[in-house]
């Protein structure tokens, strides 16, 4: 067997990157980047991407990378993969616990990732190197695979030596205790700071779905929500506050169930993630906080999809 090397990017292999994108996953992976070797290149030299990769004598055989937007403090290790004749080398594992050692000499306190649930190989690496899932993003992506379902994602975090990003020490509800207490020992608590920063509201489609970011949900904005069509696909990214007991009951009442957490672009804060509307399907999840949140997920659609009898679970979108 030819030796492995794990050595940072450079230049030159911006086409062999490019290649082993294209031979593992097709025409189908979700950025399209990786197709223009010279967006490969701009990336790294811009310091928006900082890739290492596993390679022999003739070619890439794997590619992570450290995502960030400029002078950002946090960046998302993403990019992974790894070509089928090398696998059953902890290749993506040991590309991503090397990127990881790098993380605070590039000036980063955290790094997420986005873990793939179509299969366990990525949820397996994140845990192996460190990270701890705290989320779930339903139907998010298409899958890169040509699956006729779109992707599923388990958000996971990892925070970098001397950093904390801690939760508000608040009484958590009984339906989601169990995973609120895990996170809270892994992240710490700290009093609810009401003083930030409201962001903007924002919306936007993605795919076939509406996403929506609130900073501060009142009664107007409730009500505004409540008059949204039933059967629209909607993902809410809700500010964690000493308000989330009253803010789940509400959006319980609108239909949505919650899905975790994610943390919030730049300063110390989190999301709390809520969702309506779901393709019907079955996961077996690695983590049991995040399996439990796809179940409750499937049942509460199932629950609210008499209330659309014209779209079924499985078929809704936005019109």
């Amino acid at each position: 067997m030819t030796r492995l090397i794990f050595r940072p990017y450079c230049p030159a292999d911006a086409g062999g990157v490019s290649r082993l994108f294209r031979e593992v996953y097709g025409d189908h992976y979700v950025q399209r980047d990786v197709y223009l070797p010279n967006m490969i290149n701009q990336h790294n030299a811009e310091g928006r991407w900082r890739s290492m990769l596993a390679v022999d004598d003739v070619r890439v055989l794997g590619h992570a990378a450290l995502c960030r937007t400029l002078h950002s403090n946090t960046a998302e290790l993403a990019l992974s993969v790894v070509h089928p004749a090398a696998q059953g080398q902890s290749i993506a594992t040991r590309l991503g616990r090397e990127l990881l050692m790098q993380s605070g000499a590039l000036g980063l306190e955290s790094v997420s990732i986005k873990q793939v649930t179509h299969h366990p190989y990525t949820q397996r690496m994140a845990a192996k190197v460190g990270f701890h899932s705290t989320g779930l993003l339903p139907d998010y992506v298409p899958s890169p695979f040509a699956d006729p379902l779109p992707e599923t994602i388990v958000m996971g975090y990892h925070m970098i030596d001397g950093h904390k990003r801690p939760l508000p020490d608040i009484p958590w509800p009984e339906s989601c205790r169990t995973l609120m207490r895990h996170l809270c020992s892994v992240f710490g608590t700290c009093q609810d700071n009401t003083s930030r920063p409201a962001m903007p509201l924002q919306i936007k489609q993605h795919q076939h779905r509406l996403d929506i970011v609130i900073s501060y949900l009142n009664k107007d904005l409730l009500g505004q929500l409540w008059q949204l069509p039933r059967h629209w696909l909607i993902s809410v990214r809700l500010e964690l506050s000493r308000h989330f007991a009253s803010n789940l009951r509400d959006f319980s009442a609108l239909g949505f169930a919650f899905t975790g957490l994610m943390p919030t672009p730049g300063g110390n804060g989190w999301f709390a993630l809520f969702h309506r509307g779901v393709q019907k399907r079955s996961l077996n999840l690695l983590c049991a906080h995040m399996q439990k949140l796809h179940d409750d997920l499937q049942q509460n659609a199932a629950a609210i999809s008499p209330l659309c009898p014209d779209m079924p679970v499985g078929t809704r979108s936005v019109a």
